[in-house]
């Protein structure tokens, strides 16, 4: 059952919240995605940026829903036209965040979640470092890396050597992130996810005419 919003995820006025960009990123198998939707399903004050991609839909995903699915025309056109947040190439395939319904998301107060790699972490960094949380996933050992990619049973051998081989440079960017967590246990990291981002909710420098508030409350 999905839990409720509370606490900083719904801070009540006078003291209003500027949204955060929490970016979740590892290599490939590693665990985003699976902590991504555990996390949406138990914050609600929380809504994930669909992201818009070159590449196929895999079975089950559906336009507008887990991606975008845009021909490389359209998606030049976009660049050319200033419409993402940040975009990038990986395995072949083009990807993007648009810049419009975040933008609106963080003006309303609302926190967007970006299941990105570390090219469009730098590069959202560069235009909004302070609404940057940035979150990198290891996985607890290279084998165990690899039984992931093989079990999710949807890429021949061959794409999963690809995967192994990129994931080393991958994890190579780990300092550029705010926090690491190593997947080790999958309701842990979870848990992890969870407090930093209520830790990052309740930071001074997002909330919105606190200082009128604690000038009223001292009746100043």
């Amino acid at each position: 059952m999905s839990e409720q919003p509370s606490g900083p995820g719904t801070v009540d006025p006078p003291v209003r919240r500027r949204g955060l960009m929490l970016v979740l990123s590892s290599p490939s198998g590693a665990g985003k995605t699976t902590i991504s939707r555990r996390l949406l399903d138990r914050d609600r004050a929380i809504t994930l940026s669909i992201s818009a991609t070159t590449r196929p839909p895999r079975p089950g995903e559906v336009d507008g829903v887990d991606y975008r699915f845009v021909s490389e025309d359209e998606f030049r056109r976009m660049v050319k036209g200033g419409d993402f947040l940040e975009h990038a190439r990986v395995f072949g395939h083009r990807y993007g965040t648009p810049r419009e319904a975040v933008e609106a998301e963080l003006a309303a107060g609302r926190d967007v979640l970006f299941d990105i790699d570390w090219q469009g972490t730098q590069q959202l960094a560069e235009k909004a470092r302070a609404d940057l949380v940035s979150v990198f996933i290891l996985p607890p050992s290279r084998a165990e890396l690899e039984r992931r990619l093989f079990a999710r049973a949807q890429d021949p051998a061959e794409v999963v050597a690809r995967r192994m081989a990129k994931a080393s440079d991958e994890m190579s960017h780990y300092p550029e992130y705010d926090y690491i967590i190593v997947n080790s246990d999958l309701e842990e990291s979870v848990a992890q996810v969870l407090a930093i981002l209520t830790a990052e909710r309740l930071r001074r420098t997002r909330r919105i005419g606190l200082g009128e508030f604690v000038a009223g409350m001292r009746g100043a």
